[in-house]
């Protein structure tokens, strides 16, 4: 089995290892005839793409500063924050067998059998989020009314911008992309209640809480995807449970996947649960890529996307009136 972990002690840059995963994964996926490999591998060539040829970042990242420019203006209230990244090559690689892992370990546990390659294919395709963006708000205490509940017209105000976005951004060359879901949010807008994915309203099992929307950009020919939280959402999921406790739940629940599916029985399941684990297990201070550095697993210093993802664009917006209340 070919593995990211494999291709990470050379002192190669990123966009060469990720040439030197996909060209070895893609032959030994022609040479085993494992359809799975062979989709990870092409899946791979649009990160390399992305990575050689991202000019198209700036006229993207500027249509989506108009959004920030608008709630600045809506909302001059509200303090928020727009980030923007490239996924790391280690999440992207930990998100792609993830998400092959559960989806096999579901469907078994569903029917009794297995997924065929196109359905497992499938799966992959669906991640969108090679390129995302953040919007984060919060609601300064000063501008709290006595009986004010916080958290609440946070909320409100959230709900308020993601039924905005989507029109939004469709004036500007994004097509807005349905979610895949049947079990649509009651507190979107009935509109764009098929394009969103709502954990606020339905957290994940780690308590995880956030807006999700999926867009094609046109101009680039790209996907892209908007998370829109509050401040505590993007907390908790940061530096929060969601982000430390929920790890040995994670393990539990990766531990129950191998048992209910015995080694050997599905070769896409053994090597995607494989290699996950291999990347869990990676010792971040061993590594040699070109540009990253770390003396452990939290003190990292990654300038070339490794790890942590490449930054696209952050704006921040302080809100006026710091020391006024407004109606």
């Amino acid at each position: 089995m070919i593995s990211l972990n494999d291709y990470l002690y050379d002192g190669n840059t990123v966009v060469k290892i990720l040439h030197n995963y996909s060209n070895d994964l893609k032959k030994n996926a022609i040479e085993s005839g494992n359809g799975i490999d062979l989709a990870h591998s092409n899946y791979l060539l649009q990160v390399i793409e992305l990575l050689e040829h991202n000019d198209f970042l700036t006229a993207q990242s500027q249509r989506i500063r108009e959004f920030y420019k608008y709630m600045a203006d809506k909302y001059p209230f509200l303090a928020f924050t727009f980030k923007g990244r490239i996924k790391s090559l280690i999440r992207l690689e930990e998100k792609i067998n993830g998400n092959i892992v559960e989806y096999i370990y579901d469907y078994y546990s569903e029917y009794d059998e297995y997924p065929s390659e196109t359905q497992i294919k499938d799966r992959i395709s669906r991640i969108k989020d090679l390129i995302a963006y953040r919007i984060v708000i919060s609601l300064p205490k000063c501008h709290l009314q006595p009986g004010d509940n916080c958290y609440e017209r946070e909320l409100k105000y959230l709900y308020e911008i993601a039924n905005v976005l989507p029109d939004f951004l469709e004036e500007r060359g994004f097509e807005a992309e349905l979610s895949g879901i049947d079990d649509y949010s009651l507190t979107i807008g009935e509109k764009y209640r098929p394009y969103y994915r709502d954990y606020i309203e339905k957290p994940n099992m780690y308590g995880y809480k956030s807006l999700h929307i999926a867009f094609f950009d046109n101009t680039s020919r790209s996907n892209i995807e908007v998370q829109l939280r509050t401040k505590d959402m993007d907390d908790y999921a940061e530096i929060g449970p969601a982000n430390h406790l929920g790890y040995e739940k994670r393990q539990e629940k990766e531990r129950a996947r191998r048992e209910k599916i015995p080694l050997g029985e599905n070769i896409f399941f053994d090597d995607a649960y494989n290699r996950v684990a291999m990347l869990q297990k990676l010792e971040l201070s061993k590594i040699n890529v070109n540009m990253f550095g770390a003396t452990d697993n939290n003190l990292i210093n990654d300038g070339c996307g490794l790890y942590r993802g490449r930054l696209i664009l952050p704006y921040e917006h302080l809100s006026k009136f710091q020391n006024d209340l407004i109606d």
